[in-house]
């Protein structure tokens, strides 16, 4: 298919999402930007916030992880992934039984005002802060990944530079989230949930259909290549079972229950009973999506060996390659949907391309409207402190809210270009990597306030505190081999990150004031 078709089936997808805008930003106002005047629907909510949860970026790894292989003669990664997804339901079940029920019994807009009513504002603007800078860095990661996929594929092939197909794509961004915010993503999440699904369950639909495999033969046939594996009993393994299961939990409650893009959509919901209803359902339907997104992988990898694909013994950027015999390329992981959608082996209808297109973006833009959004209202409620703001009326406050928005546009826009200058996928991944550190200083914050009765100073000290701990973090994982008898730190890092500020919290922490 033409790269021009495809461009105007991405426009008319993005016309779409601007009438949806229009339509339900009518009338708003700044608190239909900031929590959707607390009258979201639940359903619409649980729904959307599986594409914020599942990025681009997942739309085309978590497939592509299921046939990497660690080192040259090693067994495929197989759905070891899934042990996350188990710890996922873990940490899903505390924030609906702990931290909403605490954010609705004080009537939060922004969560980190919760540190402020519990320690004061040097915890409230570290906590915040540390927010800003994760959700910038992970969602211009996310966005260049597959900005990069849409530059290769189509925009590239028209002649257009990368640095206007990215100003573009934020642009479209921009336009559909200035006025409504939450109001609107709550249902343009649902719109692009909704094409992120369909465009899975068709891709994996045609592969079956096209290697005349019933489900079960599916399965049957990937457990022949090694692909089923589900758990990870080395325990000096970064992928050992226990740790990947306590530390998916973990994750959960500290990137999703302790950020504010994903809670600003939970407490737009009218009351805390819907809104746990929202987060349960959520839940559980997002276990059956990781399962689908493992299942075409495995599919993926069976449609490549039955077209001559080979592991080959080298690895590029710390990832391994597969070449196919019918062309030569060479191909990582993360490469395989994309390259075979859209055209390498010559082997799948144009309507796939298209759907693979859709489904895509709409993987990327949940993520990212919704770190825009989120982002925007953090800096104006949490670092302006807009809200408390008496001496503004609405109109310059919705004024220096959407100057807020489009300047962290351009702050999208100049840290996805420096991604493009690093150009490499190793040195994304990490800096994926640093939601470990920057979300554990958030839950020791958290995880002290909530478990302790105890008082802080309102002082830098708990800035510093915040900052030493990641610090040490890396220390800790650079030696961890050498002096931990070959013991490898991986997803727990996030654990004890979170550990080190609460115990530096408690050495300057004192004893509550009793009557």
């Amino acid at each position: 298919m033409s790269a021009q078709l495809l461009l105007c089936f991405v426009v008319g997808y993005f016309l779409i999402l601007f009438a949806v805008a229009w339509y339900t930003s009518r009338n708003s106002n700044n608190d239909s930007f900031f929590i959707g005047n607390r009258n979201s629907n639940w359903m619409l909510v649980a729904f959307g916030m599986i594409g914020t949860s599942l990025s681009g970026v997942t739309f085309v790894s978590v497939p592509g992880s299921v046939g990497n292989i660690a080192k040259a003669g090693g067994l495929a990664t197989g759905i070891i992934y899934f042990q996350v997804v188990i710890g996922y339901l873990l940490g899903y079940m505390v924030i609906a039984y702990v931290l909403l029920p605490l954010y609705y019994k004080m009537n939060l807009t922004s969560i980190y005002n919760y540190l402020q009513q519990r320690f004061g504002n040097w915890a409230y603007k570290t906590g915040a802060s540390f927010f800003i800078l994760s959700r910038t860095v992970g969602a211009t990661a996310r966005l260049y990944l597959v900005i990069n996929i849409l530059h290769i594929f189509i925009l590239s092939r028209l002649q257009i530079p990368f640095w206007i197909s990215v100003a573009v794509v934020l642009l479209m961004i921009l336009l559909y989230t200035f006025e409504g915010g939450v109001k609107t993503i709550v249902y343009t999440d649902t719109l692009q949930t909704t094409l992120m699904i369909v465009g899975l369950i068709v891709c994996t639909i045609y592969i079956l259909s096209h290697l005349h495999l019933s489900v079960g033969n599916a399965v049957n046939a990937m457990e022949s290549k090694h692909l089923t594996r589900i758990f990870d009993m080395d325990y000096k393994s970064k992928t050992f079972f226990l740790k990947q299961i306590i530390g998916g939990a973990f994750i959960t409650i500290a990137m999703t229950g302790l950020d504010q893009e994903m809670m600003q959509k939970n407490i737009s919901v009218k009351t805390l009973k819907d809104s746990q209803k929202n987060i349960l359902t959520f839940s559980v339907v997002l276990v059956f999506v990781n399962l689908l997104f493992l299942l075409l992988g495995g599919l993926l990898y069976l449609y490549a060996y039955h077209y001559g694909a080979s592991f080959q013994n080298i690895m590029i950027d710390g990832k391994p390659v597969w070449t196919f015999a019918q062309n030569g390329t060479n191909i990582t992981g993360d490469s395989l949907f994309p390259s075979i959608a859209l055209g390498l082996l010559q082997t799948m209808p144009s309507a796939i391309a298209v759907i693979f297109i859709i489904a895509l973006i709409s993987a990327l833009f949940p993520s990212a409207d919704g770190a825009l959004t989120a982002l925007t209202s953090s800096f104006c409620i949490d670092i302006l402190g807009l809200k408390q703001r008496d001496d503004l009326n609405e109109k310059q406050k919705k004024k220096i809210r959407m100057s807020v928005h489009l300047s962290l546009t351009i702050i999208f826009f100049i840290c996805i270009l420096i991604f493009r200058c690093i150009n490499s996928r190793s040195i994304i991944d990490k800096i994926l990597e640093l939601a470990g550190y920057t979300y554990g200083p958030l839950l020791g914050l958290f995880a002290f306030g909530i478990l302790t009765k105890r008082t802080l100073p309102n002082h830098f000290i708990i800035a510093l505190i915040a900052l030493i701990s990641p610090i040490l973090c890396y220390m800790l994982q650079l030696n961890a081999v050498a002096y931990l008898n070959g013991y490898v730190v991986g997803i727990e890092i996030l654990i004890i990150n979170g550990l080190f500020t609460f115990l530096g919290l408690l050495a300057i922490s004192k004893k509550p004031l009793t009557n």
